[in-house]
């Protein structure tokens, strides 16, 4: 079983819950709304359904220790993309349809010797899940 009692994946679902909650918190700190964490379907999981004005965000959290292999907003692909696009369409329909202004962006959380570096990438990718802009 994978991530099982004292399994190499306790420590990553560990860094990535610790990562989703800064970066929950440094949102809320900047205005954002959250509205819902975690919203998991059979085809994919949004991180954290938030809201930003008038925006409708679904946030990919990524976290790392080091960006010594790149940063972790690289490790959000087209495969990932497409998945959060499948789960936020899931949530937007259970909550109100998608007739309103949605974003999809990602949060790099980098956890270091010091506090962690959080860095905040907007519209990251497009409604088909292809990468938008760093």
């Amino acid at each position: 079983m994978a991530g099982g009692a004292g399994g190499a994946g306790d420590g990553r679902h560990a860094l990535g819950r610790e990562g989703e909650a800064l970066a929950a918190a440094w949102l809320a700190e900047r205005g954002f709304r959250i509205l819902d964490r975690n919203h998991r379907t059979r085809r994919g999981e949004v991180d954290l359904v938030c809201r930003d004005g008038e925006v409708l965000v679904f946030v990919e959290v990524r976290s790392r220790t080091s960006d010594a292999l790149g940063g972790p907003e690289e490790t959000v692909g087209p495969l990932k993309g497409r998945r959060v696009v499948a789960a936020a369409t899931d949530w937007a329909l259970g909550h109100g349809g998608l007739e309103q202004a949605i974003r999809f962006d990602v949060v790099a959380v980098t956890f270091g010797d010091g506090a962690p570096r959080i860095e905040h990438f907007p519209a990251a990718f497009d409604g088909d899940g292809r990468p938008g802009h760093w």
